[in-house]
């Protein structure tokens, strides 16, 4: 990957110098933002379609593929389209701490004393929270998992509902 900062761009003699930094950094972001548990939705994963209704029409379900090859399906709240629930299977456990965004600290709390007490298994554990909920499990290439904001459920979602 390629990188530059502001300052190298500013020391350029040349404004095309320093626009084609700018452009070589920005084609290292990815091309979708993906918000995280509580976020309000960015408008591509909102968006319809690809986005589905869910339990008639009180959320939308949309999906993507991350760079590992996991379909990460994204629980958008119809009415606040705050994201409410994520769930993913594929080859790799995606990236949890940009999933669970603000919860990510209090998932790995969680899972420290569940690991503490041997209340973990092999291939599958539930991190269960009053603010979140995160189970995970799997093998090796195998892997499946779902988090979500018990309080944040729309009406009618229960959490069976989160596949």
């Amino acid at each position: 990957m390629t990188t530059c900062s502001l300052t190298e761009a500013g020391r350029v003699t040349s404004v095309a110098r320093a626009v084609t930094c700018a452009l070589v950094c920005l084609a290292g972001l990815p091309a979708v933002a993906h918000a995280a548990l509580g976020d309000i939705a960015p408008p591509a994963e909102a968006a319809s379609p690809p986005a589905h209704s869910v339990a008639g029409g009180e959320a939308r379900m949309a999906s993507y593929t991350d760079a590992a090859g996991t379909t990460v399906n994204v629980y958008i709240d119809a009415r606040s389209r705050r994201i409410f629930a994520y769930t993913w299977q594929g080859p790799a456990t995606p990236n949890l701490d940009t999933l669970l965004g603000p919860y990510a600290a209090t998932w790995h709390s969680g899972a420290a004393a569940l690991h503490a007490a041997g209340g973990d298994e092999l291939h599958a554990a539930r991190v269960e929270t009053p603010s979140v909920i995160v189970e995970t499990g799997g093998h090796m290439r195998g892997y499946i998992g779902r988090a979500w904001l018990p309080g944040a459920l729309p009406v009618g979602i229960t959490e069976r509902a989160l596949q």
